[in-house]
């Protein structure tokens, strides 16, 4: 009798066991975007503290590029039940579901965790007349046509600027907003004077803005940012927020303990030194976010995201 018991109790508690460790093995990390750029740098940093933090082994990248990420999306929701599987977006994937007309949202997939960001900076060549950012404002709202360059149109780059013309009492649908598909050429525009301001993450002109051949005016951050001596836009009376930010989503149909699982892997992989060390090397902001938290983040930022496209005129 007292050899059955311990039978059951032993069965009892192998059911009871946490899901982290038969969940967490084979796992796939999808970048929906090509290699080298930012989604696909930030799987391989994962995969790599994952691994060697022994949260999860082994563990794959695979890269699905196209549309804004939302053909990786479209695969990651076809792969409904697969608790092997992630998938690392953002922000520019928020508003590409939106600018694409894609069929896939992410209210379809399986929200994990929200990792890091960049914040956004407004600047302007060292010669030019706008020494503030209330300076730029005030000549913008005289003439609307001034041109601003950044990024791919939609993307973060785009949503700040609208953000801002809103906030200055600019129309955002009258702004002339230069997209570029690098940041190089972003870069190039505004040390040319080709254009009036230019809008990137503060890593794409740090270095032009520390040789004192661009200025800085505004930052897209809630508040001062450790070792940026830039002024937040909310400083200078400009109500605007706004992050680049990455995180990760796991495919449709999971288990409440599957999903645990993999949100109790990310919780480690947060607390590792590695990756703490990884956020400093690489120069990203620490936005960690998990769990039900991230879940009601992912739909307020997929409201706010249509409503800053709405207003520059990119979605009706």
């Amino acid at each position: 009798m007292k050899k059955t018991a311990i039978l059951a109790a032993s069965a009892l508690l192998t059911l009871a066991a946490p899901a982290t460790a038969q969940n967490i093995s084979n796992l796939r990390i999808m970048a929906p975007a090509s290699p080298g750029g930012g989604w696909d740098q930030t799987s391989r940093a994962i995969q790599s503290v994952l691994q060697n933090q022994g949260i999860a082994k082994p563990v794959q990248v695979f890269n699905v590029p196209g549309a804004g990420g939302t053909i990786g999306l479209a695969q990651l929701y076809n792969s409904k039940g697969d608790s092997n599987l992630l998938m690392t977006m953002g922000l520019v994937m928020v508003g590409a579901i939106q600018t694409n007309s894609s069929k896939v949202d992410l209210s379809r997939v399986t929200p994990i965790a929200r990792l890091t960001g960049e914040y956004e900076v407004i600047v302007v060549p060292t010669g030019s007349p706008y020494k503030t950012l209330g300076d730029l404002a005030a000549a913008w709202k005289a003439n609307p046509s001034l041109p601003f360059a950044g990024g791919s149109a939609g993307g973060t780059d785009h949503m700040l600027v609208g953000l801002f013309a809103k906030s200055a009492g600019v129309d955002p649908r009258k702004m002339n907003y230069v997209p570029f598909s690098g940041g190089g050429e972003t870069l190039a525009a505004v040390l040319g004077n080709q254009v009036t301001a230019a809008v990137a993450g503060y890593g794409e002109f740090e270095a032009q803005i520390k040789a004192g051949k661009l200025r800085a005016l505004g930052i897209s951050a809630p508040k001062a940012q450790p070792g940026i001596p830039v002024p937040t836009m909310k400083s200078q009376g400009f109500n605007v927020e706004l992050a680049n930010w990455r995180g990760i989503v796991a495919a449709p149909g999971l288990s409440s303990s599957e999903k645990g699982a993999l949100v109790a892997a990310m919780d480690k992989l947060h607390a590792s030194k590695e990756w703490k060390d990884t956020l400093k090397t690489r120069n990203w902001t620490d936005l960690y976010m998990s769990g039900s938290k991230f879940d009601v983040f992912l739909k307020l930022e997929a409201t706010r995201t249509r409503e800053v496209l709405k207003d520059i005129g990119l979605v009706k």
